[in-house]
């Protein structure tokens, strides 16, 4: 069984930093795209940024600028290094991975947990 763990979620000021990993783990066979979403409260969960596995990137407008994504596909990673950060950024962030567990095998989506990230002075 697959399960992607993110870690990283804090409390910071305003105009700090904080990275943010997701890894992936158990039986998989590809991963191509990988993503980080987020939700605050009362509000729709959203996109922040995806990568494909070749380095393809994609960021919501919001976080242009501020936020990168990264991956390491060697070990099924991804990371999302968000600086500048606001109070508007405070959400749970989850981690996205768009993968195959075995050769012709369909895709699937697999979701992590989420990571709380808060941003107050």
């Amino acid at each position: 069984q697959v399960q992607l763990v993110e870690s990283g979620g804090d409390l910071v000021q305003p105009g700090g930093s904080l990275r943010l990993s997701c890894a992936a783990s158990g039986t998989i066979f590809s991963i191509a795209t990988m993503g980080w979403y987020r939700q605050a409260p009362r509000k729709q969960r959203e996109l922040v940024a995806t990568i494909t596995s070749g380095g393809s990137t994609n960021y919501a407008d919001s976080v242009q600028g501020r936020f990168i994504i990264s991956r390491d596909n060697a070990k099924n990673t991804v990371f999302l290094q968000m600086n500048s950060l606001k109070p508007e950024d405070t959400a749970i962030y989850y981690c996205k991975a768009d993968l195959r567990v075995g050769f012709g095998i369909p895709p699937t989506s697999i979701w992590g947990q989420g990571t709380q990230v808060t941003v107050s002075s």
